[in-house]
């Protein structure tokens, strides 16, 4: 069977059949250094990495750096390693928009000289009334018809400073009466006398993203310009400026960008869920950029899986959460050791077994993994069990831990539970319990059979972490439809505990991921420090929320 093609697929095999740029596909990721990277963000990544890479082809990372007011280079440090991070490698050396201001500049000249731009004198909000409304074609500007010599020297006059922010701008001379709002000479330059982070203070105007983009674009050569679907209506003007330069004819084309329930894109709401400290800043696991996935413990493996099942489209929907996090519990359930961790402890002591010993009992590390290993785990008279893996008035169907049932404690013994003690209160502080010596897991004599096996660790031996337990975010699938997005917020998103581990996980590195034996995928948190470790709950073991809605 044949395999079946994207439609961007089909574009490149199409270009390559006939020739077209001698046979290259380069494609690139511009982000803007305005903020952080989230999965949708991801998605594109993906994409335009894997598909120059699927026809032999490069990928370049530039970042369209145009806007000195809202640009850092702590976000283009982010983005690299968030790139970096998924498993890919760009072009070298990393390009910025900056890297091509002169030539910017040099290009808007030509168009000057062309009589296809001019300098407008008019306000921000003269411009914008004079762009009129899709029903209704704009006015043109009083300073439309200016010479070429007079642009050439206000254009001049603006790069040198000598005009005030907002007192003149550069804008092309296209079509005041274009159907196409973005074709109502659009501004290409403006005034902006702002420390840019690459450039310095060489530069007082700065050209707007829809005349660098396309430019820049053609200045490295680029083949297919992949971007998401708001930005078809500004492919006009992309071949507009290509066209009337006469450089190099990238071309660009959209696909749907990702919209995930229970999730938000916007840069602006999420830079507001910081900013107010409704998360714990851009790294939150709660959020959706690739830096608090990161954090969270999503694998890189499991969100390239996603963007790959989720495939290309043009026509907008919305994909359910749930997936990605089928694909990060996929992936982690082929990856992560098995480890034992009670969550919320109850203890049991183990009356029989001899006062001050202890005993290693052997735990495979993964059972879908044939080459994981084992190791080793201390036993004792003292154990914390899940205090769920208890119930005093079980119904019969319950094969955990009841009054004079049997359970056996994963890797060790069968026991049987003789006595429940209870505070002043009447909840259940402690469980005595006797053991059958002859019943140790791998050697079991005892003849005894019981239908349910639990986690444990031994209370001498346990490790006290701190357990960051996360829901969604947002409670609606759509935050935001039918008010403000903020009042969607879950307000149990976080919840902190303290639960106890096996000691096999003392000094295991920030990033690590294990699963809790039937409780879920955990990671280990950079908050963690000698004295105490810090575990994010990465996924649940299986999806609890299909049962929610």
């Amino acid at each position: 069977m044949s395999e079946s093609l994207n439609f961007l697929e089909q574009i490149i095999e199409t270009d390559l059949s006939e020739g077209k740029h001698d046979g290259k596909v380069l494609t690139r990721f511009p982000p803007e250094p305005n903020g952080y990277l989230h999965i949708g963000h991801a998605k594109s990544i993906c994409l335009n990495f894997s598909i120059a890479k699927k026809y032999g082809g490069n990928t370049n990372l530039r970042f369209d750096d145009t806007n000195p007011v809202k640009e850092d280079t702590e976000y283009v440090d982010s983005i690299q390693q968030d790139v970096e991070w998924l498993g890919f490698k760009w072009n070298t050396p990393t390009l910025f928009a900056s890297d091509y201001f002169q030539q910017l500049h040099d290009f808007a000249v030509v168009l000057i000289e062309k009589g296809l731009a001019y300098v407008d004198d008019s306000t921000q909000e003269e411009i914008s009334d004079m762009r009129g409304k899709p029903t209704s074609p704009g006015t043109e500007s009083p300073y439309r018809n200016r010479s070429v010599e007079e642009n050439l020297s206000l254009f001049e006059g603006m790069k040198n400073g000598d005009f005030e922010e907002g007192s003149k701008v550069l804008r092309a001379k296209i079509d005041m009466a274009s159907p196409n709002m973005h074709m109502r000479d659009p501004i290409m330059y403006r005034i902006l006398k702002a420390h840019h982070h690459r450039t310095g203070d060489a530069w007082c105007i700065y050209p707007m993203y829809d005349y660098a983009h396309g430019i820049s674009d053609s200045i490295e050569g680029i083949t297919h310009s992949i971007c998401t679907l708001e930005f078809e209506v500004h492919r006009p003007l992309y071949d507009w400026f290509l066209e009337k330069l006469e450089i190099f004819p990238s071309r660009q084309y959209e696909f749907a960008r990702l919209n995930m329930s229970y999730t938000i894109m916007s840069k602006r709401k999420l830079l507001k869920l910081v900013e107010e400290g409704h998360v714990n800043g851009w790294d939150d696991p709660r959020m959706p950029t690739v830096s608090g996935m990161r954090r969270k413990g999503y694998p890189p493996a499991a969100i390239r899986n996603f963007c790959d099942k989720i495939g290309v489209a043009k026509r907008e929907n919305l994909i359910d959460l749930s997936l990605l996090e089928f694909c990060v519990r996929e992936e982690l359930n082929k990856t992560a050791p098995r480890v034992m961790g009670v969550l919320d402890p109850l203890k049991v002591t183990i009356t029989n077994f001899p006062e001050g010993k202890t005993e290693e009992v052997e735990v495979i590390n993964n059972p879908e993994n044939p080459d994981g290993g084992s190791r080793k785990m201390p036993f004792s008279r003292e154990i914390w069990i899940e205090r769920a893996d208890f119930m005093e008035d079980a119904p019969r169907k319950f094969f955990r831990l009841k009054p004079e049932g049997m359970v056996r404690l994963k890797g060790a013994y069968i026991i049987q539970c003789d006595e429940v003690i209870k505070d002043e209160s009447g909840e259940v502080v402690e469980l005595k319990c006797s053991y059958f010596e002859n019943s140790r897991s791998g050697s079991d004599e005892s003849g005894l059979k019981v239908k349910g096996t639990i986690h444990w660790v031994s209370v001498a031996d346990a490790l006290s972490v701190e357990v960051r337990m996360y829901d969604r975010l947002f409670s609606t699938e759509e935050p935001g439809k039918d008010g403000d997005f903020l009042d969607d917020i879950n307000p149990d998103s976080l919840k902190i505990i303290n639960a106890y581990v096996e000691p096999a996980l003392k000094g295991v590195e920030e990033g690590k991921r294990v699963q809790f034996m039937r409780k879920g995928y955990y990671c280990v948190d950079q908050d963690s420090s000698k004295e105490k470790l810090v575990f994010n709950q990465t996924a649940t073991l299986r999806d609890n929320w299909s049962k929610k809605k």
